[in-house]
């Protein structure tokens, strides 16, 4: 996002960034931030902030009795987009022990928990597999507990694993199944080894139901008040009362179950769902496609 007539190197604009972050997130940043955040000289890091004085001249206002820059009240942003998502993404990180404090560019980090799930038991081998065949394009046998009631005991079968998905709780690996000559989601916990990797099956085009995407249309519960609708839509960034969700059709059950859209939400009681599918019939027409008929 930077601008003016000159390129930066990336860790000159990278210092720059984190400069903008501090000002705009926490309202200021001194020279000892960005020396114990990227290690550079005493030097270095007041060339920085000189620097990000010139490229964005109305941002920053030395305080002498705190001795350092806050942010005026001009601040426009040159070197970040500020985003709501991506700050509560790092607390979050931060809360869940993902990353530590000192890499996520925050300092006053409120008093925060997460409604926390367990922690899935991912085998770094396993991963590492997949990955490889997904990123070679090969086969690869796996020893995969299933939870059907055709194969309740662990067994061997061969896929060709092209691609990952995730459904807010659980990572999965989007694979053509050779014993079934099908496109499914394994479940990565569910693993228990990998053996031999082979020669790959269907090409990843053939996989529709991830090719293929579905418009899901929500809006607020219709039981809910005027203002409550409102606020609803300003939630989810309707506009005009509705907004499309735009879903592989292998991911649709996945995210409909997660907002709590699994079969009709209009019957259900407004004060604890807030939305709804608008174009429900299509809705299910497109979970039977999927072959995830609620």
């Amino acid at each position: 996002m930077a601008d003016g007539p000159t390129t930066l190197k990336w860790g000159v604009e990278r210092r720059l960034e984190f400069i903008e972050f501090r000002l705009f997130w926490e309202g200021g940043v001194n020279r000892s931030d960005i020396i114990d955040m990227f290690d550079v000289s005493v030097p270095q890091a007041s060339k920085d902030l000189t620097l990000y004085q010139e490229r964005a001249p109305k941002n920053a206002i030395y305080d002498k009795s705190a001795r350092r820059y806050v942010a005026s009240e001009q601040f426009e942003p040159h070197f970040l987009r500020p985003d709501p998502d991506s700050y509560l993404s790092r607390l979050r990180s931060v809360a869940e022990g993902l990353i530590d404090l000192s890499d996520s560019w925050i300092t006053q980090v409120p008093d925060t928990d997460i409604a926390l799930t367990p922690r899935r038991d991912i085998d770094s081998t396993v991963l590492r597999t997949v990955l490889g065949a997904v990123r070679d394009r090969t086969s690869l046998d796996i020893h995969y507990q299933s939870m059907s009631k055709e194969r309740p005991d662990p067994v061997w079968r061969r896929i060709t694993p092209h691609a990952f998905g995730y459904d807010g709780f659980r990572w999965h690996v989007r694979a053509y199944c050779h014993v079934t000559d099908k496109f499914k989601d394994f479940l990565l916990p569910r693993i228990l080894g990998v053996g031999e990797m082979g020669e790959g099956g269907k090409d990843p085009l053939q996989d529709a139901l991830w090719q293929e995407r579905f418009g899901v249309e929500i809006g607020p519960h219709p039981d809910l008040t005027a203002s409550q609708k409102a606020v609803v839509a300003k939630d989810f960034g309707m506009e005009d009362g509705s907004a499309v969700l735009t879903v592989r059709y292998a991911m649709l059950f996945y995210v409909l179950k997660r907002l709590g859209l699994l079969g009709d939400a209009a019957k259900q009681p407004a004060r604890s769902q807030h939305i709804v599918v608008v174009n429900q019939e299509e809705a299910e027409a497109a979970l039977e496609k999927a072959e995830f008929a609620a």
